[in-house]
């Protein structure tokens, strides 16, 4: 593997930072644990202020987007032609109800997230989108509609991204820069797309846990990668759900890297779907580990962005992942 910064240098990341800073200016961290870091906090300054770990949340907005006849059934798939009124009406509940009640967590612990958007769950709840903007969050692609691009052509999958992206700006003023994909599921394409359109970073990929640079044939994207086990889809459906167990998770989550964040670079990801960690029970329970998380010492609360700029701002810390081609690795990188 070449020197980082060598190779940050050689891929012109600085011009990749340039075109994020279109974006709304990154808020600043949080106060308490985050801001003040002390004896506790890592031997290397990984993160800003010494902090030894990044918490990330990700607040999902979908309500809207979905297929109307066919899309995450609560109670299984609806026959051909029949609309799926119980599953459309759950999804309704994450804008009307479960937004609401996770921007008001955050409010109460000083947490700015990411919020990845589809474009036309965005176009039905305007109001919706420009609040979570406007209460300092990050707004990040997540597609034109609710559904699989990875079978799409290029062209195609190109003008998706951009069209859920354009689609969130036109909207909420706020310049995405950030994407994440349905179920994680890109096409080899993806990556020089994101590229292309000027994106700064995606989530799509859990190889590490923290943020790295990949190597593309004409530039670079930064992965802020993600958590897939602390997906609130893997506890929210019925006979799965429980509060107590999914926060038992997060805690051994972040004890374990809070642990290692002394010697290494560590991020944690939270993850939020409008619909299911919205819920009474589930935030009474995010509380309960956003409190146990702000009480250690040298914890960064942050937003994506704010992330993948950090690590192209500090080569010495970040990896760099030269792949090769998606055919032949089987992994995200270059087509």
């Amino acid at each position: 593997m070449s020197s980082r910064r060598d190779v940050l240098t050689a891929l012109g990341v600085a011009s990749a930072a340039a075109l994020a800073a279109k974006s709304t200016s990154a808020q600043p961290a949080p106060t308490g644990a985050a801001t003040q870091p002390s004896a506790a906090s890592a031997t290397n300054a990984f993160w800003p202020n010494g902090a030894r770990i990044a918490v990330s949340a990700s607040l999902m907005l979908e309500a809207g987007g979905q297929n109307l006849h066919r899309s995450d059934a609560l109670f299984g798939p609806m026959p051909d032609g029949y609309l799926d009124l119980p599953t459309n009406s759950w999804f309704e509940y994450g804008a009307i109800e479960g937004i609401p009640r996770l921007l008001d967590l955050f409010d109460k612990h000083g947490v700015k997230a990411t919020s990845f958007m589809v474009g036309t769950a965005v176009e039905k709840h305007p109001d919706v989108a420009r609040e979570i903007v406007r209460r300092g969050h990050e707004a990040a692609a997540h597609g034109r509609t609710w559904e699989s691009t990875f079978a799409l052509s290029r062209d195609n999958e190109k003008k998706n991204i951009s069209d859920g992206a354009d689609i969130i700006e036109r909207v909420t003023g706020f310049h995405p820069v950030g994407w994440n994909a349905n179920a994680l599921r890109n096409s080899p394409n993806t990556l020089e797309i994101l590229q292309e359109l000027g994106f700064l970073y995606h989530i799509d990929d859990v190889s590490h846990d923290e943020p790295f640079i990949n190597v593309l044939p004409k530039g670079s994207l930064v992965t802020v990668p993600y958590s897939v086990n602390l997906n609130d889809f893997q506890n929210a459906f019925p006979g799965r759900y429980s509060p107590p167990s999914y926060e038992q998770v997060l805690k051994d989550q972040f004890d374990q890297l809070y642990e290692e964040g002394d010697k290494r670079r560590r991020m944690m990801l939270i993850c939020t779907h409008d619909r299911m960690c919205g819920m009474p029970a589930a935030v009474r329970m995010l509380d309960r580990v956003l409190r146990y998380v702000r009480s250690k010492e040298g914890v960064w609360f942050a937003r994506k962005d704010e992330i993948a700029r950090w690590a192209i701002e500090h080569p010495e810390h970040t990896p760099v992942v030269k792949r090769g081609p998606v055919s032949e690795t089987g992994l995200p990188g270059p087509a």
